[in-house]
This record gives structure tokens, sequence and C-alpha cells, in this order.
């Protein structure tokens, strides 16, 4: 444990120093978020504001777990090449996270709209494709699921659930990326949920002796901390898709790496519901406007973080609740994985 705090203090030592830095490299590039016209009128004051912050939060994590790694080369036993999926993980992911805020900004395409709904969804599918296929034909514990309440036959109360484990790790990852994605709409919010979710997590690594797992989730929280530091309201930066993508899968990947991907809709409550709020929202609208003519809502506004807002809740007030219903998730997540 003592290990892997301390790799999530040097992350975020890292991260913070260089954040005005990169503020300042971001407004000289222009890369400003755009902001839909819908939002409710707070947001517009934030047009502009450095976007792909997620930079801040990728490159340490990056840093520290592929220095690591190679000093694994010299005969220093400092990190599981374990973590080598995870690198792939957060990289590939940010990667595909960066075009999409570069397009949005940069692109052909109308200003905020970044890459096709099409074509970003291909490339997580992919990645989570063959993330799921070296889990499954890499060493054999990653088939393992724990189900709260119910002691399987394998070390640590498990089951093995075969192949199945490959379709299964897609959704998680896919789902996952697009749930933080969708919760990244206030100052913090995306952020700190995350952090709790990671932290939780690798406490779930610690209770199992995943030491390289926990060390690699505290390495994240460590950088997010950072990164909040620049996004606490009013955001200097956001993380934009750079990292709500990267956060998102990784976090999803984690999750199997576990074993206790059954509690991540626990541990990422919040996730959940800003995602189901906005499928429901959009499947609502359609099915209305098919029947009746025009199409009505079930939210005064999707994700549901903009209810609260049309509701009259302050952003603030939005962040710390939802904040607060996250470490309650993770204090439950947790519990429920030592059953």
């Amino acid at each position: 444990m003592a290990y892997a705090l301390t790799l999530g203090t040097v992350s975020f030592f890292i991260a913070v120093i260089w954040g005005g830095p990169l503020i300042t490299l971001l407004k000289r590039w222009g890369i400003g978020k755009q902001i839909r016209v819908e939002l409710p009128g707070g947001h517009q004051i934030k047009t502009g504001t450095p976007t792909m912050g997620g930079i801040l939060i990728v490159l340490p994590v990056l840093l520290i777990t592929g220095v690591l790694n190679i000093a694994n080369l010299w005969g220093m036993d400092l990190i599981g090449q374990s973590t080598l999926i995870l690198f792939f993980c957060v990289a590939s992911y940010a990667i595909l996270g960066a075009v999409d805020d570069w397009q949005g900004v940069k692109g052909l395409r109308a200003r905020g709209e970044g890459m096709s709904a099409r074509m970003k969804s291909a490339f997580q599918i992919l990645f989570a494709t063959l993330i799921a296929l070296v889990l499954y034909f890499g060493p054999p514990e990653w088939d393992y699921v724990g189900v709260p309440g119910l002691q399987g036959p394998y070390e640590g109360g498990f089951f093995r659930i075969g192949p199945i484990i490959i379709p299964i790790t897609i959704f998680i990852i896919v789902a996952a990326s697009n749930a933080v994605n969708i919760t990244d709409g206030l100052d913090s919010l995306a952020g700190s949920i995350s952090s709790i979710a990671f932290a939780s997590y690798g406490i779930i690594a610690y209770l199992q002796n995943q030491v390289y797992l926990m060390a690699f989730c505290f390495t994240i929280v460590g950088a997010l901390m950072a990164f909040l530091w620049y996004n606490a309201h009013p955001a200097q930066m956001f993380m934009g898709d750079t990292g709500s993508l990267a956060l998102g899968a990784t976090l999803g990947l984690v999750a199997v790496m576990t074993g206790q991907w059954l509690l991540l809709p626990i541990v990422g409550s919040v996730f959940v519901a800003e995602a189901v709020s906005s499928s429901l929202q959009m499947a609502y609208f359609k099915w209305t406007r098919r029947r009746y003519g025009e199409g009505r809502r079930i939210f005064k506004m999707a994700p549901l973080h903009h209810h609260f807002e049309l509701l009259g809740w302050s952003e603030t007030q939005i962040k710390e609740r939802f904040w607060l219903i996250g470490v309650l998730s993770g204090m439950l997540g947790v519990a429920l994985a030592l059953v």
C-alpha cells in the first residue's frame, strides 16, 4: 500500500507542476472548448476554455508505468508486466480522444462535433477487442468473476466463465468509456468521480494482493488530483475526450482484471445514471416523434446533471452531491467485494 500511495504522490507532483505550462500551450494553439448553444446560460462563459486537458492525466501515468516496466528489464521488480495492457488501454483511448478533441476544434466538421459517432465507436470497439483477446489468451486468471455472497470454487471465491469474458470485456470497456465521457459536463465532476472509482478498485486490488494493479490505480488517482487542481470551478481546463475516454476504458479494464466487474455499476453509479439518462432521453424522444409526430422528453435535459441545472441546482451543488453519491457507492462496492 505504501508503494502505491507513493506512486500516486509522485504522479500528482509530475502532473501539477506542468499544468500551468500546459494551459498556456493549449491556449497558444487555440484548443478551446466549443459550448453547445442549448446548454444552460452559465456554460456559455466557458467557451474557449482549453480542452484536451486529459493530457495532464495521461502522460504522468504512461511515464511512470513505462519507466517502471523498463526498470524491470534491468532486473528491478518494480511493477508487473500485466500493467502493459493497462498502458495500451490508456494510450490508445487517449489518442482516440485527442483526435476527437482536435477535430472538434480544428476539424472540417461543425465546430464542437469532433469525429463522427460511427467512426469513434468503431475505434473504441477495435481497441476493446484487442484488449479482450490479449486478456483471455494471456494469463488465465482474467476470466474470473466474483459474485457477492457466493463462494466460487476458485481461489478467492471466484467463478471462471471462459471465452464469454471476451464480449463482456468489450462491452464493459466501451460502455465505461462512453459513460465517463457523458459525465464530463461540469467542472471537476468526471474527474472527482473517477478518482473515487479508481481508489475503490485500488483497494479491491489490495485486498486481492494484486499489488501492481493497486499501484497503477493510485497512480491514476494522483494524476486525477493534479488535474482537479486546475479543473476546480471555475475550470482553467477541461479533460476533453482525451481524458474521459481513456479514464472510462481503463476503469472498465481494471474492473475486469480484479474479477469484480459486477460491482462496476455500483462503484460507478454516477456514471451509470448519467449514461442511462442520456440513452433514455434519446430513445424516448425518437419513439414519441414516431408515435405522436413530435419528440418528447423524460428529463428537462440530458445527461442528468443538466436536468438538475434546469431545476435550479447550482453547478457546485450538483458536483458535491454527485461526489457524495460517488463516495458512498465506492464504499458499498468495496464492502460487497469483501462479502
